[in-house]
C-alpha cells in the first residue's frame, strides 16, 4: 500500500469509517437488487423508499448471518460462562446504521447506495425506533448488549417483545397526546422468529402436597414464543443474541365451546393470554401494582430459566439431549443479572424449578441460586420500589408465594442470629410486609437471593448502603458494591458524531472506539489551538443541521451561534423540568426588562415524556410549551432567547440532538439518578445540581 502523503490522504486512511472496497460495494449492490427481487417482491419502478429500506437492512443483515451462526457455534463448542441480561426494557433505538458501523462496511453500503441513485440518510430514517424501553434502565440495558458483545462476552439479553413499545408522544395546544406506538406494523427486518423453541408459561392454579414435595397443578398455561434480535460487536465477528418473547396463546380450544357453537369466542379468548406482550408499561418510576405487570414479569422470567436451563444442559453445539445433569457447576457457566427489582421473580422462580422438578434439596438449590444471580438497583425513590401483594401472588402464582415465605423465614432466623433480640430490626428486614395489606418487597427478596448488589454511580451505590438497604449493608457488607452505569461509545459518539469521532482518531488512533480511556490521550492537545478550532467547527455544523431540523419540524427559526441548552429525559418532579422552566422565565423577564442587558444569546430544549396517568408531569410540559409561546413571539427579545419542547423525544432524536449541544442540564434532585454521560461524550459541558 502506498504511503499517504497529505493530512487528507492520512486522514482517509484512519478514517473510522474506512475506505469502500470496489468489491464489496458491487456484492452489496448486487444483493440489494436481489433482496428488492426476491424478498419485497419490487421492481426499481414500483418500490417505495421504505422497500429500498427493507432491501438494505435484509442486505446489511446478510453479512451478519454468518457470524451470528458461528459465535453460537463457538460458545456451544467451547461452553464458556454464559452472562443472561434480564430486563424488562430495552431502549435499542435503530438498528440500521448501528450494524453498519460494527459490522465496518457503513462506506461500502454509503457508495452501493450512491451508485444506485439513493440517499442513504434519508432511507435510515424510515427506520422504526425499536422503544421497548422508558427511559435510564432500559437504555442501560441497549448499551450492555452492544459493550458485552464487543467484549466477545457469552452473552445473552432477555426481554419481552412488546407488540407496542414506548407510546409516540404528539404535542397539541401545548399538551402532551399520546398515541401507540405500532413499531412493527411494517415488519421488523432484525429479528428471526424461533417457534422450535416456544416454552410453556403457567399462571394461577394450587399446590398440591405430596411425599415427595409440592407440585404446582391445575395451571392455566400461556406459550412464550422466542424472536432472536443480532447484537454484533464492534469489528470482532462477535455477534450476541437479544431473545424477546412473545406471548402465545395455546392452541387447544376449550370443547364446550364447539358444544355450543361459540366458535367465534373460542378464538376472541385467545386474545386475553397474549395481551401479556401487548404493550410496555409506561412508568418505569413508579410501581403501579397492577395484575398484568406481574404477569409480564413472571412470564419473562420463566420463559428465559427454562431457556437458560436447557442451554446449561446441552454443553454442545446441535445437541437438544440433555447431557449435564448435575446443577453443581451451575454457578461456574450461568451468571443471571436481575436488571431493577422487574425480573426478581427469577429468584423463587429458579428454586421452584430445582426443587420441584430437579429433585434437588432446599440447601442445594438455595446455594445455587445465591451464587447465580445478581442485583442491580437503580433507583432509591420509595414509590419505585415494587411490593406485590401477598394476595395477587397467592392468586397468580401460589407455588412461588410457598418459596418466599420459606427464603424470609430462613432470612430472619439468620437476623436473628447475627442480631439476637432486635425484634425491630427482624421486621424491617423482613421481606413480608405486614402493615395494611401484606406485601412481598421485591428489593429485600433481591438481596437476600443475590451474591452481588450494586447501585449504578459511586453516590447511589453509597446511599444504597447508609439509607434504604442499611439494614442489609450491615449483614451482609461483602455483597454490596458499586458499578458506575457507562454508555457504548460506538452508537453515542462514531455513529451520532462522526466527524468529531474522526478528527480524535486522526489524532489518537481508534483505540477509544473499544476503550474510552484512551481519550485520555487528548490531554496534551488542550491548547493546541488548530484541534479546538477544528472541535468548534464540528460543533457549529452539528448545530447548524439542528437548527434545520427545528426548522422543518417546529417552524421555529434558531440562532445556530446561541448556546444550545438541553435538558431531555423523562418529565418528572425530582428530574426538575420544573426548574429549569423557572430559569427561562427568569431570564425572559431580565431581558424584558432590560433589552440592552448584555446576554449570551441561548436556545432551550426541552425533551421527554411524562407517563400517561402523571398529572403534574403533563402540566409542566403545558407550562414549557406556553412560556415557549410567549418568548418565541417576543420581538423585543428576538433570536437572543428562543424555547423548543422537543416532540417525542426517543433514542433516534437524541443521536441528532446530543451532538449539537453546548450545555445538559443534569439538575435532578441530588442522590436520585446517574446521568450525563452521552452529552459529556459529545463534549457538552454538565451543568450538575
Amino acid at each position: 500500500m502506498a504511503t499517504p502523503t497529505s493530512d487528507f490522504d492520512k486522514r482517509k486512511q484512519i478514517s473510522v469509517r474506512g475506505i469502500a472496497e470496489v468489491e464489496s460495494v458491487a456484492n452489496i449492490k448486487k444483493t440489494f437488487n436481489q433482496h428488492l427481487h426476491f424478498t419485497l417482491v419490487k421492481d426499481r419502478n414500483v418500490a417505495t423508499p421504505r422497500d429500498y429500506y427493507f432491501a438494505l437492512a435484509h442486505t446489511v443483515r446478510d453479512h451478519l448471518v454468518g457470524r451470528w451462526i458461528r459465535t453460537q457455534q463457538y460458545y456451544y463448542e467451547k461452553d464458556p460462562k454464559r452472562v443472561y441480561y434480564l430486563s424488562l426494557e430495552y431502549y435499542m433505538g435503530r438498528s440500521l446504521q448501528n450494524t453498519m458501523i460494527n459490522l465496518g462496511i457503513q462506506a461500502a453500503c454509503d457508495e452501493a447506495l450512491y451508485q444506485l441513485g439513493l440517499d442513504i440518510e434519508e432511507l435510515q430514517e424510515l427506520e422504526e425506533d425499536a422503544g421497548l424501553g422508558n427511559g435510564g434502565l432500559g437504555r442501560l440495558a441497549a448499551c450492555f448488549l452492544d459493550s458485552m458483545a464487543t467484549l466477545g462476552l457469552a452473552a445473552y439479553g432477555y426481554g419481552i417483545r412488546y407488540e407496542y413499545g414506548i407510546f409516540d408522544q404528539k404535542i397539541k395546544d401545548g399538551e402532551q397526546i399520546e398515541e401507540p406506538d405500532d413499531w412493527l406494523r411494517f415488519g421488523n427486518p432484525w429479528e428471526k422468529a424461533r417457534p422450535e423453541y416456544m416454552l410453556p408459561v403457567n399462571f394461577y392454579g394450587r399446590v398440591e402436597k405430596h411425599e415427595r414435595g409440592s407440585r404446582w397443578v391445575d395451571t392455566q398455561v400461556v406459550f412464550a414464543m422466542p424472536y432472536d434480535m443480532p447484537v454484533p460487536g464492534y469489528l470482532n465477528n462477535t455477534v450476541n443474541t437479544l431473545r424477546l418473547w412473545s406471548a402465545k396463546s395455546p392452541h387447544d380450544f376449550s370443547l364446550k365451546f364447539f358444544n355450543n357453537g361459540d366458535y367465534i369466542q373460542a378464538v376472541l379468548d385467545r386474545n386475553n393470554a397474549e395481551n401479556i406482550s401487548r404493550v410496555l408499561y409506561p412508568n418505569d418510576n413508579f410501581f403501579s401494582g397492577k395484575e398484568l405487570r406481574l404477569k409480564q414479569e413472571y412470564f419473562m422470567v420463566a420463559a428465559s430459566l427454562q431457556d437458560i436451563i436447557r442451554r446449561f444442559k446441552s454443553a454442545k453445539f446441535g445437541c437438544r439431549d440433555p447431557v449435564r445433569t448435575s446443577f453443581d457447576s451451575f454457578p461456574d457457566k450461568v451468571a443471571i443479572q436481575l436488571n431493577d427489582t422487574h425480573p426478581s421473580m427469577a429468584i423463587p422462580e429458579l428454586m421452584r424449578i430445582l426443587i420441584d422438578i430437579e429433585g434437588l434439596t432446599w440447601e442445594k438449590a438455595w446455594q445455587v441460586t445465591v451464587k447465580t444471580c445478581a442485583y442491580t438497583n437503580h433507583t432509591v425513590l420509595p414509590e419505585a420500589l415494587e411490593r406485590w401483594t401477598v394476595a395477587q401472588l397467592e392468586h397468580l402464582l401460589p407455588r412461588h408465594l410457598e418459596i418466599i415465605y420459606h427464603i424470609n423465614f430462613l432470612h430472619l432466623q439468620e437476623v436473628s442470629k447475627k442480631f439476637p433480640g432486635d425484634t425491630d430490626r427482624l421486621r424491617r428486614m423482613s421481606c413480608v410486609e405486614e402493615e395494611g395489606d401484606k406485601r412481598i418487597n421485591m428489593a429485600y427478596l433481591s438481596i437476600v437471593g443475590s451474591h452481588a448488589i450494586n447501585g449504578v454511580a459511586a453516590l447511589h451505590s453509597e446511599l444504597l448502603k447508609t439509607t434504604v438497604f442499611r439494614d442489609f449493608y450491615e449483614m451482609l457488607p461483602e455483597r454490596f458494591q458499586n458499578k458506575t452505569n457507562g454508555i457504548t461509545p460506538r452508537r453515542w459518539l462514531l455513529l451520532c458524531n462522526p466527524s468529531l469521532a474522526d478528527v480524535i482518531t486522526d489524532k489518537i488512533g481508534d483505540g477509544w472506539v473499544r476503550d474510552l480511556s484512551e481519550l485520555a490521550k487528548l490531554k496534551p492537545l488542550a491548547n493546541d489551538q488548530q484541534f479546538l478550532r477544528r472541535l468548534l467547527q464540528i460543533k457549529q455544523e452539528n448545530k447548524m443541521r439542528l437548527a434545520i431540523h427545528i426548522k422543518e419540524k417546529y417552524n421555529v427559526t434558531v440562532n445556530p451561534g446561541s448556546m444550545f441548552d438541553i435538558q431531555v429525559k423523562r418529565i418528572h418532579e425530582y428530574k426538575r423540568q420544573l426548574l429549569n422552566c423557572l430559569h427561562i422565565i427568569t431570564m425572559y423577564n431580565r431581558l424584558k426588562r432590560n433589552p440592552n442587558l448584555p446576554f449570551t444569546p441561548r436556545t432551550v430544549m426541552v425533551g421527554g415524556k411524562a407517563a400517561p396517568g402523571y398529572h403534574i408531569a403533563k402540566q409542566i410540559i403545558k407550562l414549557i410549551c406556553a412560556v415557549a409561546r410567549v418568548v418565541n413571539n417576543d420581538p423585543i427579545i428576538g433570536d437572543r432567547l428562543k424555547v423548543i419542547y422537543l416532540e417525542n423525544y426517543r433514542v433516534s432524536l437524541a443521536e441528532k440532538i446530543i451532538p449539537a449541544a453546548d450545555l445538559s442540564e443534569q439538575i435532578s434532585t441530588a442522590g436520585t439518578e446517574a446521568s450525563g454521560k452521552k452529552p459529556t461524550l459529545s463534549g457538552i459541558s454538565v451543568h450538575d445540581s
